[in-house]
């Protein structure tokens, strides 16, 4: 019988490819095929380096949106909250005026200190308040919405100082060894996320918060604690977004940031984040970004579909995602 035991061959591990990890890679391999096919201009270095910088406020944006919305929330508040912090800190600078690193040094502080309050306003409503993350942030949404139109009295707030908005500018049009700042800014806010989500115990608090908060709570999660860093991450990224989106236009605008709270929510969604909590992946958010980006671009280089539907395209596509989403979540 032992002679037996031992020549039973062991069962064989077949190797398992996780479809949802790969489905958005899968997806931007076929979207560059696609539109190398329809443009030939497609391809070119300019094109698609101004493709990943021009997604880079929504790449950043959306990974803090990958913790929220992994940990069981959502906030709608984004796109609000950037027009407002933008617009806050743009009057900062006009207020100090002189054209001196000090002077962007303390506009960037003022425009993190909101961003985070914000997040933090966010999250303690949700968690003390115990009202539905998408009632709290819809209603934040109004009021940052509001604050921007009564700050810019229905107008634009646009840097004063042309010295200042000089010095700021290379923030957005600068490079480092050819690859763009906003590029190089998503990329390590993609990678520190990542770091926290995956290799840290507040990481899998968040999972763990997602997947069952009642189980999370008898397991010892600060609930409360974990749900609120949530938003507050979040607020830190649209303060980061910001910082990197004002020296392109240097103007904030009651429109500023419009959509983009869709925006973020479709590239979390198409990256393989579970919208009902319990997997995130940072990776595929951040690819996600760049396939709606690349979607527009497309539209503009083809004469398929008018580039003025952009957005009814990208409201089909959090549709088509979370359709997938719901087939490949239920194997």
């Amino acid at each position: 019988m032992t002679e037996t035991a031992l020549r039973t061959p062991a069962p064989s591990r077949r190797f398992k490819i996780d479809m949802r990890a790969l489905s958005p890679f899968l997806a931007l391999v076929v979207l560059v095929i696609a539109g190398a096919l329809i443009n030939p201009d497609f391809l070119t270095a300019s094109n698609l380096t101004n493709v990943v910088t021009r997604c880079a406020f929504i790449a950043i944006i959306a990974v803090g949106a990958t913790f929220v919305i992994s940990g069981g929330g959502l906030d709608l508040s984004v796109g609000s909250m950037a027009a407002l912090v933008a617009g806050v800190m743009i009057l900062t600078l006009n207020r100090i005026g002189t054209p001196e690193v000090s002077t962007l040094a303390l506009g960037m502080l003022a425009a993190i200190a909101l961003s985070v309050a914000c997040g933090m306003a966010n999250g303690l409503i949700v968690t003390f308040g115990r009202i539905e993350p998408f009632i709290v942030t819809l209603g934040t949404m109004g009021i940052f919405r509001a604050l921007i139109i009564w700050l810019a009295a229905g107008g634009t707030i646009t840097m004063r100082n042309l010295d200042l908005r000089e010095l700021y500018r290379p923030v957005y049009f600068g490079d480092v060894f050819g690859i763009p700042i906003p590029v190089i800014v998503f990329l390590a806010v993609a990678a520190i996320g990542a770091l926290i989500l995956y290799r840290t115990s507040f990481g899998r608090h968040v999972i763990a918060l997602g997947s069952n908060e009642d189980v999370a709570r008898y397991s010892g999660v600060p609930i409360w604690r974990v749900r609120t860093l949530t938003y507050v991450i979040q607020g830190i990224c649209v303060g980061i977004a910001v910082l990197v989106y004002v020296p392109r236009l240097g103007s904030a605008t009651p429109t500023t940031g419009l959509l983009w709270e869709l925006q973020a929510i479709t590239a979390v969604v198409i990256g393989g984040t579970a919208l009902k909590g319990g997997i995130g992946r940072i990776w595929g958010t951040v690819v996600g970004a760049i396939i709606l980006e690349l979607v527009a671009n497309i539209m503009v280089l083809s004469n398929f579909v008018s580039e003025f539907l952009v957005g009814a395209v990208q409201g089909a596509i959090i549709i088509i995602a979370m359709l997938v989403q719901r087939s490949l979540y239920r194997r």
